[in-house]
């Protein structure tokens, strides 16, 4: 029987998709929190993520060639291990394809399949599901945080230093506008020292970050100015714990990214030992000095495995993801027709509107009818999303840190805007293998 290339493709993608139901890893199983899969199942359903159906010569196009040369001298010119890239057009997911290796030592290769720590991308996940907590009426963005009347009105928070803490709303917090500043440090990043200075025997969790940081002076009234603030983020987790009276990671999957199509989308691990299975070996510049361990062990670790505590960060920066569901989840929260929204279009259009100056809800910049991005960084890590005016979304990351720390992200703007101009993607739709 003879085949046109396109069919041949399709088929390739069928059998590769009849041999990846069968992996258990490729089951999300929903059940109960009751009993933690155990007993009194409410549901079960399985969904196959598309990072298990997704292969690199599906991207593979003559048209695309200038592009993955681009790419592949970009990465070695800078020294990047590996790194991935998904691009999105009118609601398809056109491209999507790993470059370099994804471990090293392992021989293993980058797909468009593996996962990576997407550092401050992660706060567009946690915007996302504030704006739909006040759709469904959990909250309002006009909501106070702290004091009697506030979300977070529980005596551990009740003891904050600065008399401005009451005045922090939910909105003050998605536009880093709460105030608070880093006098000793981000808190999220200074475990140890938290841990020495409270005189601490275990690592401080997520309450106890917040109420080391309501123990410090603000560095503005709330709702005066902005400045960039980790620990908001982590209140902002809170909050949607406590309303929902679920887990961050379970509301976020269960109400956005699941709906979003994305199913494949955790909370990180610290270690390499702990990494999933398709997720990325980190590394750092070939300078990189370990630093004393962020649990005060003793011991010396490098800041992407064990120096710093990832597994802290939750909404701030916790999450790991492929660019391929990355870009699937960010083209359900754009506005656009080609895809169907999980948030209202008031919700979309406040995210991305400013007023005097202020920053975006979850995006890093934005405006209606321009451009809207998101950054981030780790050690290990460094990452962009951007969706252009013409409505293409597209997101790059690496698994390597670059010695132009936060600001490399505005490298990779740069090689992909280039990289791109005057190449052709496939006629494809990678979605639908999913569908």
């Amino acid at each position: 029987m003879n085949l046109t290339p396109k069919q041949k493709k399709i088929l390739d993608f069928s059998l590769i998709a009849l041999g990846v139901i069968v992996v258990a890893l490729n089951i999300v199983t929903r059940c109960s929190a009751k009993d933690d899969c155990g007993e009194d199942i409410v549901e079960e359903a399985e969904y196959i993520s598309i990072n298990h159906l997704i292969s690199n010569d599906m991207s593979d196009s003559e048209t695309t060639r200038k592009l993955d040369r681009y790419v592949d001298n970009f990465l070695k010119r800078w020294e990047i291990k590996g790194g991935s890239l998904a691009i999105m057009k009118g609601g398809r997911l056109v491209y999507a394809k790993g470059y370099g290796w994804a471990d090293e030592e392992d021989s293993l290769r980058t797909g468009p399949g593996h996962i990576f720590r997407v550092a401050s991308l992660s706060k567009l996940i946690t915007a996302t599901a504030i704006m739909k907590m006040a759709e469904d009426s959990l909250l309002s963005l006009d909501d106070k945080v702290f004091g009697e009347n506030g979300i977070l009105n529980e005596e551990q928070f009740s003891h904050y230093r600065d008399k401005r803490v009451p005045k922090i709303t939910v909105e003050h917090l998605l536009r880093h506008k709460g105030g608070f500043a880093t006098y000793r440090g981000d808190p999220l990043f200074c475990t140890r020292e938290i841990m020495i200075w409270e005189k601490l025997d275990t690592v401080p969790d997520m309450d106890r970050v917040i109420e080391f940081a309501l123990s410090q002076r603000l560095g503005f009234t709330p709702g005066t100015s902005s400045k960039y603030s980790n620990v908001g983020y982590l209140i902002l987790t809170k909050i949607i714990e406590k309303l929902s009276g679920m887990s961050y990671e379970e509301y976020c999957q269960k109400n956005i990214l699941y709906p979003s199509g994305c199913y494949d989308m955790h909370l990180a691990k610290n270690l390499y030992e702990e990494k999933y299975p398709n997720e990325v070996r980190y590394y750092e510049t070939h300078d990189a000095e370990p630093i004393p361990a962020y649990n005060n062990s003793g011991d010396t670790l490098y800041r992407r495995y064990g120096g710093n505590n990832i597994e802290g960060l939750l909404g701030a920066g916790g999450w790991v993801a492929s660019p391929s569901e990355f870009v699937i989840f960010a083209s359900h929260i754009d506005g656009d027709s080609t895809t169907t929204d999980i948030l209202s279009q008031e919700s979309i259009r406040k995210m991305v509107t400013c007023v005097g100056g202020e920053l975006p809800i979850g995006w890093s910049r934005a405006a209606i009818g321009s451009e809207w991005k998101r950054t981030g960084t780790l050690a290990g890590t460094s990452a962009i999303i951007k969706r252009q005016k013409d409505g293409t979304i597209w997101m790059f990351i690496t698994n390597t840190s670059s010695w132009k720390g936060s600001k490399f992200p505005r490298y990779i703007e740069t090689m992909v805007r280039r990289a791109s101009t005057g190449v052709e993607f496939p006629d494809q739709n990678l979605l639908e293998f999913i569908q």
